[in-house]
């Protein structure tokens, strides 16, 4: 039996992964990465950064992306909720422009793998919530790309209380447009690569 269960969300390749967990009076234990388990599972990216973040209520970070050099990410949560979206930005993908969202906490302790080319973000349901994201690519600043959280054409469904609005940073306040980025990405602006 495979100490993991990988299970397609909305966009086939996001993967949510959920865990063995051994547990006893003692507390628990568990696997959150095994390259054997994962491949098996079609997740062959090789990770080579690790970054963690913490945040209050109602934070939401991103939509990010990388656009010369893109990431495939593995998150989960190690304190608190949140609501983790990927939204499809691959040009000649099926489910381009498609977004899925996730509920990741420490109490369920899934995971979620997003292949590259797509872009990610989560809003924070919990008092605070701690989030860890393995990389498969480094981060490059001067390269990184945002989407509005709020574009109408993606329409993600946030989790958010009716007229509420999420803490931003001021660079995801000034995020473009899926209709910015389209403009964009079709006037080959020597920015993105195409996946699949």
């Amino acid at each position: 039996m495979g100490k993991f269960s990988f299970i397609p969300t909305a966009i086939p390749d996001v993967l949510m992964i959920e865990p063995t967990v051994f547990g006893d009076a003692r507390g628990y234990f568990m696997e959150t990465y095994n390259e054997q388990d994962f491949g098996a599972g079609g997740i062959t990216a090789a990770f080579v950064q690790d970054n963690q973040s913490s945040s209050q209520k109602g934070v939401l970070r991103g939509l990010h992306f990388q656009r010369r050099y893109p990431q495939a990410k593995l998150v989960r949560v190690l304190s608190g909720e949140v609501f983790d979206v990927a939204v499809d930005i691959r040009p000649k993908s099926p489910s381009f422009g498609y977004w899925t969202g996730v509920t990741l906490t420490a109490r369920n302790r899934r995971q979620l793998y997003l292949p590259r080319g797509l872009a990610h973000g989560f809003l924070v349901l919990s008092d605070s919530a701690e989030f860890l994201y393995k990389c498969d690519e480094f981060y490059h600043p001067e390269d990184e790309g945002a989407l509005r959280w709020d574009d109408p054409t993606v329409g993600i469904m946030w989790p958010l209380p009716t007229g509420a609005m999420p803490v931003l940073s001021e660079k995801d306040r000034n995020s473009k447009s899926f209709k910015q980025f389209l403009d964009e990405t079709t006037q080959g602006d020597g920015g993105m690569r195409s996946y699949r």
